[in-house]
């Protein structure tokens, strides 16, 4: 087993890696993916030996594609999985301020790819790796989950399930109008063809039949991401015939409090168990 639980201490004491005791964790810290400094993921797995295969889960953090590191994804997100036997590979990706749209895709398809290529390492089941995010990170775990390698974004591997967090499905519909968001404008800046690189960035793009089931969680209150793009992507989902749900948080705003992020988590792995999806 890689990593020790000496390690996950000293980085807490640190403040780089904030301890649960809900959970006996260990991290391999920054292993890189790619080439550039900011590529770079953890392995956050139990620190119990595997006695067989686990299922596998990619978490990608949000920030508007503009902030946010993956360390702010370890106890609201990765520890959950890591409770209920999931290997995580929380990953890290390159900012606007590094490198414009589509840098943050490019990067999150080479940390699926690397993650799927290494899943032996790991006692991970190549079959049941799912994604996931929140807001920016959801939008980029659903571009793991639904962008065809003819779209020319970086490597596309089979991925089991996509669980989307309030994540943004139609780029465009941030850039312009009464959406408009200063985060999309500095991911995606003025330039020839942008509305098309927009288009080429968005998850509600790519909807065919055949896709991983998507289950998006969205707050109908939400005043960044518009809840209506939860709405379209799922009945366009279904629609073309593939399986898709949404829950909708009642006056939920953009991040859920603790208290309903305890609410429903039962509920997004009883949905994992229905496709089949669990350790």
């Amino acid at each position: 087993m890689r990593g020790s639980r000496e390690v996950v201490v000293v980085l807490s004491l640190l403040g780089l890696v904030p301890l649960a005791p809900a959970a006996d964790y260990q991290i391999e810290a920054n292993i890189r993916y790619s080439l550039h400094p900011e590529t770079v993921l953890d392995i956050v797995q139990a620190r119990a030996p595997a006695l067989r295969d686990r299922p596998g889960v990619i978490v990608i953090h949000g920030g508007g594609w503009v902030e946010g590191d993956k360390e702010s994804m370890l106890e609201t997100f990765c520890l959950p999985f890591v409770e209920r036997g999931f290997v995580v590979a929380n990953v890290e990706y390159r900012l606007a301020q590094v490198a414009t749209a589509p840098a943050a895709v490019n990067d999150v398809l080479e940390a699926a790819k690397w993650f799927r290529d290494r899943a032996p390492d790991y006692k991970v089941n190549p079959n049941q790796i799912i994604v996931t995010g929140d807001s920016a990170g959801g939008h980029l775990a659903m571009m793991v989950g639904m962008a065809p390698e003819s779209a020319g974004l970086g490597p596309s591997i089979k991925i089991a399930a996509v669980v989307n967090f309030y994540g943004i499905s139609d780029v465009p519909d941030q850039l312009q109008g009464p959406h408009l968001q200063r985060y999309a404008v500095a991911w995606v800046p003025e330039q020839p063809d942008r509305m098309a690189l927009a288009k080429k960035l968005s998850p509600i793009t790519y909807v065919r039949k055949g896709l991983p089931p998507v289950l998006s969680i969205h707050g109908d209150a939400d005043p960044v991401v518009p809840y209506d793009q939860s709405v379209r992507l799922t009945k366009e989902l279904k629609a073309a015939g593939d399986q898709a749900e949404l829950i909708t948080v009642s006056g939920g705003q953009h991040g859920f409090p603790p208290d309903e992020m305890s609410k429903l988590w039962p509920q997004i792995f009883k949905w994992l168990k229905k496709h089949k999806i669990t350790s």
